[in-house]
């Protein structure tokens, strides 16, 4: 396969699944932003949201763009801004904008989805999402993605194109297995016992299953009330829920051997290295060493990776094209 069509076939993934994972994000922020006065500990009504700015790393540009950090600006920065890489807006244009440039490479179907998403984000505005509620634009988002997905499973021969499809979506869902972890866990580190130090901390970490889709899973797994050690635990070691890092990388790992036809190559080398890692990690070391150190040190190891993987089968693209797509 041209490396420009591996790569456009990547980033089409890559886009819908981090435009997913944005909405996943907004959804998180508006139910932390939703806790009691009475348990915010005296924090702005801001904080989430720079949290969320922070988990994508724009932070520092956000506040030297548009200043003061406040939900309604955050908003629709995430959801509507043309011009923020990580937004639902950029992410559906983008990810039509690549599937358009191969179509003989994907279904007609697949297209045909992709553009119904784009139109419809296009003609969308902020007062009419504000008219409609946040909610329904994060639930319809996420059932755009999902029908993306149902799409290439039915329509989609396993070929090279679907692997690359494969990749792009599960290496994007482990940066943001990681992101999405960090905002609950980014006001330090979990307590030594695993409980949830008070009733803060609880609803975070709920509003974390929820905006994850894994609060059931939870409830089937776990004999017990939601603590900041299970959550842990399910989103980044158990391979039971379909969104946790573990279940990622194995996939990661699978499509490389695939696609390398088993040859003991750098990139398969990389992915089997940090699928092994989380496969044998034990959630009571993590927190005893420390989450954040953890989860950072991860992350770079997963940039490490998409490095791998834009050299082994992108290598001839020009740099501005692979840097046009990154993420923050």
């Amino acid at each position: 396969m041209l490396c420009r069509t591996a790569s456009d076939l990547y980033w089409v993934s890559r886009h819908m699944e981090r435009a997913e994972n944005t909405a996943r994000l907004v959804d998180l922020a508006l139910r932390i932003a939703m806790l009691p006065e009475r348990y915010d500990r005296g924090k702005s009504q801001a904080a989430p949201w720079r949290r969320a700015l922070d988990a994508l790393g724009t932070g520092g540009h956000y506040t030297a763009t548009y200043g003061t950090i406040e939900p309604e600006g955050v908003l629709r920065h995430l959801l509507l801004s043309p011009d923020n890489p990580s937004s639902i807006h950029h992410c559906l244009r983008a990810a039509r904008e690549n599937a358009r440039a191969q179509r003989g490479a994907i279904t007609a179907e697949m297209y045909e989805d992709l553009n119904a998403s784009w139109l419809e984000i296009r003609s969308r505005t902020w007062a009419g999402v504000r008219s409609d509620g946040i909610s329904n634009i994060v639930e319809w988002v996420k059932s755009r993605s999902a029908s993306f997905r149902g799409v290439t499973i039915g329509t989609l021969g396993r070929g090279e194109a679907y692997q690359f499809l494969q990749l792009g979506a599960f290496i994007e869902r482990s940066d943001w297995a990681i992101r999405l972890l960090d905002v609950v866990g980014s006001d330090g580190e979990i307590d030594e016992s695993g409980e949830a130090r008070d009733a803060t901390e609880y609803f975070q970490w709920s509003a974390l299953l929820q905006s994850q889709s894994a609060f059931e899973t939870y409830r089937r797994l776990y004999r017990e009330s939601v603590t900041p050690r299970s959550v842990t635990d399910l989103m980044l070691l158990r391979d039971v829920n379909p969104r946790s890092l573990q279940t990622c990388l194995n996939t990661l790992h699978e499509v490389l051997r695939a696609m390398t036809g088993g040859e003991s190559q750098e990139v398969v080398r990389l992915a089997g290295a940090l699928s092994a890692q989380t496969r044998y990690a034990r959630i009571d070391d993590i927190i005893a060493r420390g989450l954040e150190p953890h989860l950072q040190a991860t992350l770079s190891r997963l940039v490490e990776l998409g490095e791998a993987i834009h050299a082994q089968f992108m290598v001839s693209l020009d740099a501005g094209h692979g840097q046009s797509q990154t993420q923050g």
